[in-house]
């Protein structure tokens, strides 16, 4: 179980790698070199392939590479495309030839949503029923390493190396990365995989809406996390509004909350091997609400450094037990035939609150005040509590 686990988090950490790579940290590269912040902010619609890695994964599903199978197979190229354009990105110059780096950055960003789709199904389908909350929760916590690898870490090194040089060493751990799977087995499934890339398609959907409950599993997904999500995208401005330092945010935020957030993935996925999924996203989701609520108790206490660590610790904890709980219940919901496919479309959804639903928090913390916004991101989480009690019927190992 310990080689499982620890092959399960160097994944997570492969995952993470390629997304601040093609984000904050290519746009400090490009700051440094004086690019337009016009060119800049256009450089964010290289995530795309993140939003959309659904449109693909049937293919993945479908076809399986000659001597290295479906999922190990697909897994190496992803991966191995990751570098390449990594290395390709290390010799682009950002000011001579933006475009040039946004096609790389592109690139890396299509094979990376690649990766993540393979690794998700490999996840799936090598790990027992039993140690899938563990599991998840370490590949998230992997995945939340990787992107400090390569953010942090690698704003460290430019300060000590050439831009360049500091690709070239992201690179070198994706290649190591790839070479962990080549001696990695193909995960054994007890189906056989789509016959057709039209079956592949239009199976994974069929199967799925035929089950009882897939309308309220998708809404579930959507509405779990949504007070959590809400609250998180204004917790920044709340923070400074109160008077804290960005130096002082920083400090806790990156410190208590990010070992905080590591802590909490850890241990839900350890509470998960005695707790069913049920159990544990209640649990876990009571725990998040009473955590957004610790915002409103700052915004009356005010300017506390104590307190501000004690809410932003407890959040990140908190925060990293249910995810752990939800990554791991999307898992469940995945037939092991068309794993690839079904996960791809379910964590694109769970990016929509995200995405789209955190876009009114600005207003509507601005006509509500800072307290009853928080009482309101607390409150609205509770209609996807009160959705697990319909879940009975889930099948607990």
């Amino acid at each position: 179980m310990f080689i499982r686990m620890f092959v399960i988090f160097l994944q997570g950490i492969s995952s993470g790698l390629p997304l601040a790579l093609t984000g904050s940290t290519l746009q400090a590269w490009m700051k440094n070199s004086n690019v337009d912040l016009t060119v800049i902010g256009i450089f964010s619609l290289v995530g795309l392939p993140y939003t959309f890695k659904f449109l693909w994964s049937p293919f993945m599903d479908r076809y399986a590479i000659p001597f290295l199978g479906r999922r190990k197979g697909w897994a190496i190229i992803s991966q191995l495309g990751v570098a390449l354009g990594i290395i390709a990105l290390s010799s682009s110059n950002p000011t001579e030839n933006p475009w040039g780096v946004a096609f790389c950055a592109l690139f890396i960003a299509f094979m990376s949503a690649s990766q993540d789709i393979v690794l998700d199904a490999y996840r799936r389908e090598f790990l027992p029923e039993k140690e899938l909350g563990l599991g998840s929760s370490l590949f998230v916590n992997g995945y939340r390493v990787g992107m400090m690898i390569s953010g942090a870490f690698a704003l460290f090194l430019a300060d000590q190396i050439a831009w360049n040089e500091v690709y070239l060493v992201l690179a070198g751990i994706m290649f190591f990365a790839m070479i962990v799977m080549f001696f990695l087995p193909e995960p054994k499934v007890s189906v056989p995989p789509p016959k057709t890339l039209l079956e592949a398609v239009v199976q994974p959907l069929a199967e799925y809406f035929k089950r009882e409950g897939a309308w309220l599993f998708l809404a579930f997904i959507l509405l779990y996390k949504i007070g959590d999500t809400m609250a998180g995208s204004m917790t920044t401005p709340f923070i400074l509004d109160l008077g804290f330092t960005k130096t002082e945010y920083g400090v806790i935020g990156k410190t208590v909350g990010l070992f905080s957030m590591l802590g909490g993935g850890f241990v839900g996925g350890v509470l998960m091997l005695r707790l069913n999924m049920i159990q544990s996203l209640v649990y876990f989701g009571i725990l998040q609400m009473v955590s957004t609520a610790g915002f409103a108790y700052l915004g009356m206490v005010g300017h506390d450094s104590s307190i501000l660590a004690l809410v932003v610790g407890f959040e990140a904890f908190t925060a990293g037990m249910g995810t752990s709980a939800f990554v791991a219940f999307m898992s469940r919901l995945t037939n092991v035939r068309f794993t690839a496919t079904q996960y791809a479309l379910l964590s694109s959804l769970m990016g929509v609150p995200r995405v789209i639903l955190s876009a009114p928090t600005g207003w509507i913390a601005k006509e509500m005040g800072w307290i009853p916004f928080f009482v309101f991101c607390t409150v609205i989480a509770l209609p996807g509590l009160f959705m697990i009690r319909k879940f009975g019927k889930i099948e607990e190992s």
